[in-house]
């Protein structure tokens, strides 16, 4: 059964986010630091490891404004996993309601297919790719801010902006020059 975006009612003032990370790491402290920064609407953080998600207790499930995909470059596992998880996604989010959270892009070890394949990956289904730091205190605050001001416009909390416009502007391209990957 795949998520769907739009087969609940919103709530009033609330936002609901979905955080999908397979290692854990990261999400923990993340949901945290948005409930912490959120003061002017009821933010509802949901983790989950992987889609889909469980059948039970689905009718109670609020409706999620936003799938966050965190994504560790250091493993592939990572990647895969969020590749698998988006095929049990509707395709209504991705008109604004998908974003992919990086941490490890500043791995002097990195693989650069991996990058790579993200940013062709976010590129295709039009949707945000933010870098962050998951290391330190500042890094999980400011990667906070980011995914609140995607979640604040994919809930309809921001007059006259919607998902698929903020989609729009901020969305992932990747060049055509084949070289484009050799320039530093």
């Amino acid at each position: 059964m795949s998520l769907k975006p739009f087969n609940k009612l919103p709530e009033l003032n609330t936002a609901n986010v979905l955080l999908v990370e397979n290692e854990e790491r990261f999400q923990k402290k993340l949901a945290d630091a948005i409930v912490l920064l959120e003061n002017n609407v009821n933010v509802i953080v949901r983790l989950a490891r992987s889609l889909p998600l469980p059948l039970e207790n689905a009718e109670s499930r609020p409706r999620i404004d936003l799938v966050v995909f965190i994504v560790h470059l250091n493993s592939e596992q990572s990647l895969l996993s969020a590749e698998t998880s988006l095929k049990h996604l509707d395709s209504g989010y991705f008109l604004g309601k998908v974003c992919f959270l990086v941490t490890g892009a500043r791995c002097g070890t990195l693989p650069y297919e991996r990058l790579t394949s993200l940013k062709k990956m976010a590129a295709t289904l039009n949707s945000p790719l933010l870098m962050t730091e998951d290391k330190t205190a500042e890094g999980v605050n400011t990667a906070a801010q980011r995914v609140l001001a995607v979640l604040r416009v994919a809930a309809g909390l921001v007059p006259m902006a919607t998902g698929l416009y903020l989609s729009s502007l901020t969305r992932c391209t990747v060049p055509n020059d084949p070289d484009w990957q050799n320039q530093d």
